[in-house]
């Protein structure tokens, strides 16, 4: 790699040699941010419950409230975990739910309501398209036992930006409750409550707030949340009894993710300081797009049409070529310093390259760099996908 593609001042090389992460999270995190995890915090003590404190207001923040109808609970655990939570404590035992999918995550949505053994019914999309209002309302209007429909932000197992403002006003208008699954969107993406109406959204520490993992959290109408109570499956999954016991006593209710928790208060100032979600937005569309022209110069084929490419992560089709495996473009990749993402799709051989984390566009030149001479070690002179895979495509968004 020549001088002038090494990273930049302001967005270094990972600590201790360490891979840039291009993934939808755990993801690559600054230094200051590994450095915040030095100190050991007591979970009962005042400081830290004040940090616990001063985290959801700064997420409510971003969320466009100031607390007087939303609140914020932390939920220890992966963002799973959270999903799992909002889902068994929001949706009531008589519930009915339409889940919006288009990929694994609103897959596990339903599988996840299968477990709890709520009431739902699927509009599936496959892996290449979003679910459009027009069906969404339709589906509203021939059945009027739905009560809620949830959706996934950003479907990272496509990387697929689905249409929230639009679905949120179908919704509304219709009556019914609208439960967002944000993991891998929110900090970055426009979910400001006064402007896109939901009762309740999910995220996760490791994502685009750029800290790492140990916990979610679930921002909700306070109505619901006051709703929630009786409702949960779980005793250690029970938003209302957390956000009961917050507001009681300031605590968690059990074991605490401190240094986590540590990490993600220096990740939000840095948030604040980029300047906020408009900011980290723009730098992740410059990381894609610059990333995107060059892969394709290259000859890779995106999944998706320009329309849908997320900011946050982008599905490649697998070359056609005999010499291309994937395996061995993997290691390869991170022998130069970068890890990337195997597909998730089942019709079709891809890959994924997030653009999310302490990344910048010229880390983005550097990743076109390290695949071009990874397919000339591999002996691939086209990264052409499968003629099959562009018809499938083709078929299926028809």
């Amino acid at each position: 790699m020549d001088e002038k593609n090494r990273p930049t001042a302001e967005f270094p090389a990972p600590h201790m040699g360490e891979p840039y992460l291009l993934t939808p999270g755990p993801l690559t995190t600054s230094y200051e941010v590994k450095q915040a995890m030095l100190k050991d915090w007591g979970s009962w003590d005042g400081d830290f419950r004040a940090m616990t404190a001063s985290l959801c207001t700064k997420l409510l923040n971003i969320a466009g409230d100031d607390g007087t109808e939303y609140d914020c609970v932390p939920m220890q655990g992966s963002g799973t975990f959270a999903v799992e939570a909002m889902l068994g404590s929001l949706l009531g035992k008589n519930s009915k739910t339409l889940v919006l999918v288009n990929g694994a995550y609103g897959k596990r949505i339903a599988e996840t309501l299968r477990y709890l053994g709520r009431n739902h019914l699927v509009i599936d999309k496959g892996d290449y398209m979003p679910p459009r209002g027009v069906e969404v309302a339709a589906a509203l209007a021939e059945d009027s036992e739905i009560t809620h429909v949830v959706l996934v932000h950003c479907e990272t197992s496509s990387g697929i930006l689905n249409p929230v403002q639009e679905i949120s006003e179908i919704v509304a208008a219709a009556g019914r409750k609208l439960l967002i699954d944000s993991m891998s969107a929110f900090g970055a993406l426009p979910l400001d409550v006064r402007d896109i109406r939901y009762e309740a959204m999910i995220s996760s520490a490791n994502k685009c707030i750029e800290g790492v993992p140990g916990f979610g959290f679930i921002i909700a109408h306070k109505s619901e949340l006051e709703a929630a109570k009786g409702n949960s499956h779980s005793l250690s999954l029970d938003v209302h009894a957390q956000w009961a016991n917050f507001k009681k006593t300031g605590q968690w209710r059990f074991t605490p993710p401190t240094h986590a928790v540590a990490a993600f208060m220096k990740a939000l100032e840095m948030h604040e300081a980029e300047g906020g979600a408009p900011a980290r937005l723009a730098r992740y569309e410059r990381n894609r797009d610059v990333m995107v022209a060059g892969m394709r110069d290259l000859g890779f084929e995106t999944l998706l049409k320009d329309r849908w490419l997320s900011p946050i992560i982008v599905t490649f089709f697998n070359p056609d070529h005999p010499n291309f495996a994937f395996g061995r473009f993997y290691d390869l990749m991170k022998a130069k310093g970068f890890i990337i993402y195997p597909g998730k799709l089942t019709v079709v051989d891809s890959f994924r390259i997030g653009c999310i984390g302490r990344l910048d566009e010229q880390v983005m030149r550097n990743v076109v760099a390290a695949a071009k001479e990874s397919l000339e070690e591999m002996n691939v002179d086209s990264a052409s996908p499968p003629e099959s895979a562009l018809k499938e495509r083709a078929r299926l968004a028809a």
